[in-house]
């Protein structure tokens, strides 16, 4: 019995690290940028993805978001800083 509560506190230690591991692994990374005038959301959402390496991102403020079968759409304003960020 003594063998198996080392072994169970020994698992428990060892998912609390994993667990802890993970987190730090998931950070969002996240950029900032300003656009000019006739600046549209596909430059903006091209230019998030290339930057992020991914295309799993979010616009902080939504200014842009994805509409299946119309792509990338949203009316950024000039001047105006916007960030988005990796999930």
């Amino acid at each position: 019995m003594k063998y198996f509560n080392y072994l169970v506190n020994f698992l428990a230690l060892t998912i609390v690290n994993a667990n802890n591991f993970c987190e730090e692994d998931y950070t969002n990374k996240c950029i900032s940028f300003s656009v000019s005038s006739g600046t549209g959301c596909a430059w903006m959402c091209s230019y998030c993805a290339n930057q992020l390496g991914t295309n799993n991102y979010y616009f902080t403020d939504n200014v842009c978001t994805y509409e299946e079968g119309v792509g990338c759409v949203g009316n950024p304003i000039a001047g105006k800083t916007y960030s988005c960020c990796s999930n």
